[in-house]
């Protein structure tokens, strides 16, 4: 395949998801949330997890708006992180990470789309449109063990009632 030709399915990708983007709904009773914001394009993300008792994601929502490839880098994430383990998820992130800065190799994803972001480090600029998801992840992985810990102490402050 061309590089054209390479480009252009890639584009059609990234539209794909910015015009339908998965998990496009917050979830009524999340173990995890976070709020991503961009201030240099507005750029805007809630994401929320529920996560089982196994440690894995079971379900994934999000409320995606700004540009094409913050919403588009949103919805690979989710559709990518759905099922997996806590774990796996957290390597994932910093590879990922790695890759959209051009400081790692290409990840490859179950679905397949996330190559399409990997160009996104030849425009420097829009590096932090495609990383507001994953950076928005780890702050709800963080949300989610600050809340399983609180449970395991019995509510906040370590005190049962």
């Amino acid at each position: 395949m061309t590089d054209d030709a390479l480009d252009t399915l890639y584009r059609d990708v990234l539209l794909d998801h910015y015009r339908s983007p998965r998990h496009a709904e917050i979830l009524p009773h999340p173990s995890a949330t976070a709020k991503g914001y961009n201030p240099l394009c507005g750029d805007e993300l809630e994401l929320t997890l529920s996560v089982n008792g196994s440690g894995c994601v079971d379900a994934v929502g999000l409320r995606a708006r700004g540009c094409c490839i913050s919403v588009a880098s949103a919805s690979i994430m989710s559709e990518d992180i759905e099922g997996k383990p806590i774990s796996w998820v957290k390597d994932y992130i910093v590879r990922v990470k790695a890759m959209l800065k051009g400081e790692g190799p290409a990840v490859e994803s179950e679905s397949g789309d996330l190559e399409a972001l990997e160009g996104v480090k030849k425009f420097p600029v829009r590096i932090k449109c495609a990383l507001l998801p994953w950076v928005t992840l780890e702050l709800a992985l963080r949300d989610g063990q600050k809340k399983r810990s609180e449970e395991r102490r019995g509510g906040k402050g370590g005190r049962s009632r």
